[in-house]
């Protein structure tokens, strides 16, 4: 585990000197949080559509016709996969107690959890972090840099757009070489993250390109803050 740990540590450090270059010369242009509002609501229309004809029906069929147990042991599978994206961040953070508590998860929810089916580790009283390198790179004192709608991918900010290509290393995609069967992973992975997130439709109100980009920038700084935000959303 050791090892694993700082094999990806090391690649991701040599990633955030190429990340902090790239994004040098767009925060030095970030007079404002929202200045390509032009392009991001068009990418937003875009990316509602695709929402509302294919993901947002495959997440509903999805929850309809499997077993919660089943649903339940995939979202698990996937946060525990997830750990180790945590594991990294907190390590380059220097969170040092919170790396601890996620090899621990690792251990025991790979283990005991069989593979992570079951998130034996959180009814232990070991809860789970929510670390990603852009969030990293906020804490190294990094801006955000603008606003930014990401095709597919929806809202994100120039340095949380950066952060997305190390984290994605860290994902069970990256290890499978045989084409089909990491694209039906990704396929399985966009629909359980779908699923998780009807529920959150209600609170929507309003414009809501609005609602959701200011919702998920307070988000990010409630997390790269660690909880200390000047304001409530």
């Amino acid at each position: 585990m050791r090892v694993i740990a700082a094999s990806l540590i090391e690649r991701l450090g040599c990633l955030a000197v190429c990340a902090g270059l790239a994004l040098l010369p767009a925060l030095a242009q970030a007079s404002e949080e929202d200045p390509w509002q032009g392009y991001n609501r068009f990418m937003f229309r875009i990316n509602d559509n695709v929402d509302t004809y294919t993901l947002k029906p495959l997440a509903k069929g999805y929850q309809a016709v499997t077993p919660q147990l089943l649903e339940d042991g995939v979202h698990n599978i996937f946060r525990n996969i997830g750990d180790v994206g945590n594991l990294a961040n907190n390590v380059l953070q220097g969170k040092l107690h919170d790396a601890g508590v996620d090899s621990g998860r690792l251990i025991f929810n790979t283990t005991f959890g069989l593979l992570g089916f079951f998130d034996v580790a959180s009814q232990m009283g070991l809860q789970r972090s929510d670390e990603d390198f852009g969030q990293t790179l906020g804490a190294w004192g990094l801006g955000s840099g603008p606003y930014v709608v990401l095709p597919l991918l929806g809202p994100s900010t120039v340095r949380d757009a950066i952060g997305k290509i190390p984290d994605s290393m860290l994902t069970v995609q990256s290890t499978i070489d045989h084409v089909p069967t990491r694209n039906v992973v990704h396929a399985v992975n966009a629909v359980d993250m779908r699923v998780s997130l009807l529920s959150a439709e209600k609170l929507i109100s309003g414009d809501k390109y609005i609602f959701i980009r200011n919702a998920y920038l307070q988000n990010r700084e409630f997390r790269v803050r660690d909880g200390e935000v000047e304001d409530d959303f």
